[in-house]
């Protein structure tokens, strides 16, 4: 049973195993309380190796849009005038141990980890640092670019390194607010209130139309076409294709695997007719792209670009995070 099947899925199976690992929640979610107590109370001490830190995280496990909202804000931030440094955790990757600063150039996703290679792809001038010690990140930020601005793509529930800016997404519409492993809450969700700004909130996040590009960046309409994705959230993508061109997924199946798959299996897309174009994310692109059969297939890739609305209020308000 995948995750998302478990949290949200209506049928008898489900509910019966939701209720046997409830008790489990509870455990996780005073344990969650106790650590957080323990920096409230002074106990333990947030470090600040660097200034200033933005953060964009969730209290949902993956799928929440973090990375999209991370490029526009990254964007946001260098029109402004301000150099950028874009942080990440490089989740099952072998630089995710400890933190280093990415070389220029393509990354190659199974050394550096999916999000990183996609992030250079988009933003290739934008220095990156890589690996889930976060102290040690902000540390080499400061070293290396003492005057940019850190932007961490995750690392909400990161609480040995000082954020002077959190944005926290959230889903009002979430059925399921239970934590680890009976629901998808990483903390309790009444610590939303932790965060400087929640969306939605004040501010929306606004999804622009999705576009769908030849991996040279040439825009194409697919007729008919196959999906391949490893995505937290799956369904969430297959629905805005099936919204964008809703007559154009056929009967041929869709290979839906776990977030972060490597996606080197021998077999990945048998079973799927040759003639159909295969889409996939942008995430799963900067994988796929490093293996040595690509060619024998013709692959479609699938943008989906998000913007803070009202722009301005936003701008006031990271201007003024980023300048104290």
């Amino acid at each position: 049973m995948r995750p998302h099947e478990l949290w949200e899925g209506q049928g008898a199976k489900e509910r019966a195993v939701r209720t046997l690992v409830t008790p489990l929640s509870w455990l996780y979610a005073l344990g969650w309380q106790a650590y957080l107590a323990s920096y409230k109370l002074g106990i333990k001490r947030s470090a600040e190796p660097h200034k200033p830190i933005v953060c964009v995280g969730s209290l949902l496990v993956g799928g929440s849009g973090k990375s999209p909202l991370t490029h526009h804000i990254a964007e946001l931030i260098r029109r402004m005038g301000r150099s950028v440094v874009i942080g990440c955790s490089g989740y099952g990757a072998p630089h995710s141990a400890n933190a280093a600063i990415a070389p220029d150039g393509p990354l190659q996703a199974s050394v550096w980890g999916d999000e990183p290679a996609m992030f250079r792809w988009f933003l290739p001038e934008v220095p990156l640092v890589v690996g889930r010690d976060r102290v040690l990140a902000a540390k080499l930020v400061h070293e290396n670019f003492p005057s940019a601005v850190l932007l961490m793509d995750d690392g909400f529930q990161h609480l040995p390194l000082k954020k002077h800016l959190t944005i926290l997404i959230d889903d009002p519409n979430a059925k399921n607010s239970r934590c680890l492993p009976a629901g998808p809450n990483r903390e309790p969700k009444w610590n939303r209130r932790r965060a400087d700004i929640v969306l939605p909130g004040e501010l929306q996040v606004a999804r622009q139309a999705m576009r769908i590009v030849t991996p040279d960046g040439r825009s194409a309409v697919p007729i008919e076409y196959a999906v391949l994705c490893a995505l937290g959230q799956a369904d969430r993508f297959i629905s805005a294709l099936k919204a964008k061109y809703p007559n154009a997924i056929p009967n041929a199946p869709l290979i839906l695997l776990p977030d972060h798959d490597p996606l080197t299996a021998t077999d990945l897309w048998h079973g799927i007719p040759r003639p159909l174009p295969i889409v996939v994310t942008a995430k799963d692109w900067v994988k796929l792209r490093d293996r040595a059969d690509v060619g024998e297939r013709e692959f479609l890739i699938a943008l989906q670009e998000v913007t803070l609305e009202p722009r301005d209020a936003f701008l006031t308000r990271i201007e003024r995070s980023i300048n104290e």
